[in-house]
């Protein structure tokens, strides 16, 4: 069965305070379904764990608990041959080129890269491939004899993708991949990854902290808090009908380009500060946050309920309307 799936995934790390070693809490039994040709969305405030997802997708962590399976074979139970031919197929792009991109090397030997890693034809074959994959993501042949100091963001960001598909991967992890780059720019690599996706069939988990972002290129949201999934839907349906406090919070804080408007708009938006991951709260992770918590907020933990229709959320105030 194709597709991306991770079950209860939880990962901690361990971590010096106050002399003491105590255990942050990254991840905490989340799950995520990325099916083929599709686009999740996956936001949050930072340190909610949306980048220690991506790492672990493509091997960079070890799950502590959970399972991750892909196209039907459970990580957990490859040897590590199997494991490398895996990892061809899902990759990683990287929030900021520059630092993801060796300065030393020039895009031929970045692009190029992983194709002599896992010995992929000829030299001549390789160089061609560079050079297909370079067209592929909008740039000429003689971006190939470039170093990435040469470039700017947004041309380095599609460097950074072309590597990404020299292996014909199928599933790609984005992580904050437009955050760095001017707001013309973002939409160039989003209308750039749109395109990607239609005419390679391929599925992307879109890791952005932007909503307005996450609207433009996802099919499905998650909305992350404190290392657990308080939400999800289809984007029309979480932009028209959030559910969860956490939700409304993070939308009515998008701005909107006109002054005017803004001007006269009331934003009540989030109250407080993210809780420390080391110290969760009990119960409802966002209760200290929310105006609308009860006692039982404080005291259990909401499970993640469908509502209706593929729109889950984790709230008290809904688990009655099931």
């Amino acid at each position: 069965m194709e597709g991306l799936r991770a079950y209860d995934i939880a990962k901690h790390f361990l971590v010096k305070q106050d002399s003491k070693k105590r255990k942050l809490h990254a991840l905490d039994g989340l799950s995520i379904n990325l099916e083929m040709g599709k686009t999740i969305g996956l936001a949050g405030e930072s340190g909610c764990g949306k980048t220690t997802l991506g790492k672990i997708l493509v091997g960079l962590y070890k799950p502590d608990a959970g399972e991750i399976i892909i196209d039907g074979e459970k990580f957990s139970e490859l040897k590590r041959r199997n494991m490398r031919e895996i990892r061809k197929k899902i990759q990683m792009v990287f929030q900021d080129p520059y630092s993801s991109l060796n300065p030393r090397w020039n895009v031929t030997s970045i692009i190029r890269e992983p194709l002599v890693n896992y010995r992929i034809g000829t030299k001549k074959e390789q160089i061609n491939r560079v050079l297909h994959l370079l067209r592929t993501v909008g740039l000429s042949e003689t971006f190939s004899k470039l170093y990435p100091h040469q470039m700017s963001g947004g041309q380095r960001q599609r460097i950074a993708i072309a590597r990404s598909l020299a292996l014909d991967a199928k599933y790609l992890i984005c992580d904050e991949v437009v955050s760095a780059l001017d707001v013309s720019v973002q939409a160039q690599i989003l209308n750039l990854l749109r395109e990607i996706q239609k005419k390679l069939d391929i599925s992307i988990l879109f890791i952005s902290h932007d909503l307005a972002v996450l609207r433009h290129i996802s099919d499905e949201i998650a909305i992350m808090y404190l290392g657990k999934i308080v939400e999800k839907a289809k984007a029309n349906i979480l932009f028209s009908k959030p559910l969860h406090p956490y939700t409304v919070g993070l939308l009515e804080s998008i701005l909107t380009p006109d002054p005017d408007r803004e001007r006269n708009l009331e934003r009540p938006g989030l109250e407080g500060d993210v809780p420390s991951p080391i110290n969760i709260p009990n119960g409802c992770r966002f209760n200290r946050r929310c105006k609308h918590a009860t006692e039982i907020c404080r005291l259990e933990e909401p499970e993640l309920l469908e509502i209706e229709g593929q729109h889950y959320v984790a709230c008290h105030l809904f688990a009655s309307n099931r």
